[in-house]
């Protein structure tokens, strides 16, 4: 058996996910690729061969995850490398999104990531070994984008939840990292991907600005490319060492780095008054 790491990677039958798995697969990694559909899968990659597991797997339905996961331990032998990329965007102010497009949302981004994460844990944790990439979005740092609030708040959740999660697996020798990709140039912000507001308010001018900049300008434009997404992942998988926060993009830094400055600011500004409620 090669002595590779065996990757395991949700979402991975389109855009970043489908070029990480690609790319793994080509410098000779062990790969189980999950997907709503095993044949999307096939279709893009083929078929299962001594290093290539496609698995059909609902993110939402917990024992069917775990299902997903016994099988990659029965097949490879082992789970070293877990990437929780799978989710969606939810455009669409608060007031116009119902509880089920809200609901469904924070199922897939949020949810589906947790059914993972508490299957894939033990196995890691009783090997003393691992790595968990918990795809987040500088969406997940930065939430000032009108129309955007509930999938920001999905993302804001993943980080909040991967701070703990690598606080309570370091002590099993197993690294977590929380990545912010900013703008990639892939079909995430394309029709039958992103989901648009099933009743929108004609009041909310400016999320429909947001959202048409999103769909008709920043689509296709995005400024990063997704082969060099994965190779840094690859990468990071590699060090003694990785960050538990890791910003991916110049465009995320620029967003980051905004809204630390603004952070830092109000502190200054509000420090008699935050810090006068000691006894």
């Amino acid at each position: 058996m090669s002595t590779k790491k065996v990757w395991f990677i949700t979402g991975a039958s389109k855009g970043l996910g489908l070029i990480l798995t690609k790319k793994l697969l080509t410098e000779g990694y062990l790969v189980a690729a999950t997907s709503r559909s095993k044949q999307s899968l096939i279709k893009e990659i083929g078929e299962a061969t001594e290093s290539f597991l496609p698995l059909e797997m609902n993110l939402n339905d917990n024992a069917n995850v775990k299902k997903a996961i016994n099988e990659v331990v029965n097949y490879f032998g082992s789970i070293d490398v877990v990437v929780n990329n799978a989710g969606y965007s939810q455009i669409g102010t608060l007031e116009e999104l119902s509880e089920k497009e809200v609901e469904t949302n924070f199922k897939v981004n949020v949810f589906g990531s947790l059914n993972v994460i508490r299957n894939a844990a033990p196995i890691l944790r009783n090997q003393k070994s691992g790595h968990i990439f918990n795809i987040s979005s500088i969406g997940g740092f930065v939430g000032n984008f009108a129309g955007f609030g509930i999938y920001c708040s999905t993302k804001f959740a993943v980080a909040g939840f991967t701070e703990a999660l690598a606080e309570e697996m370091k002590p099993f020798g197993v690294h977590t990292t929380l990545v912010y990709p900013g703008y990639f140039r892939t079909n995430f912000l394309s029709s039958g991907s992103i989901q648009t507001p099933a009743k929108p308010i004609d009041d909310y001018q400016s999320a429909r600005e947001m959202e048409n900049a999103h769909l008709n300008d920043i689509n296709g434009n995005q400024p990063n490319d997704p082969e060099k997404g994965a190779d840094v992942l690859i990468k990071l998988s590699e060090q003694k060492q990785p960050p538990v926060h890791f910003f991916m993009g110049e465009d995320a830094y620029q967003y980051a780095n905004l809204k630390l400055n603004v952070i830092q600011e109000a502190l200054k500004e509000n420090q008699p008054l935050g810090t006068s409620t000691g006894f």
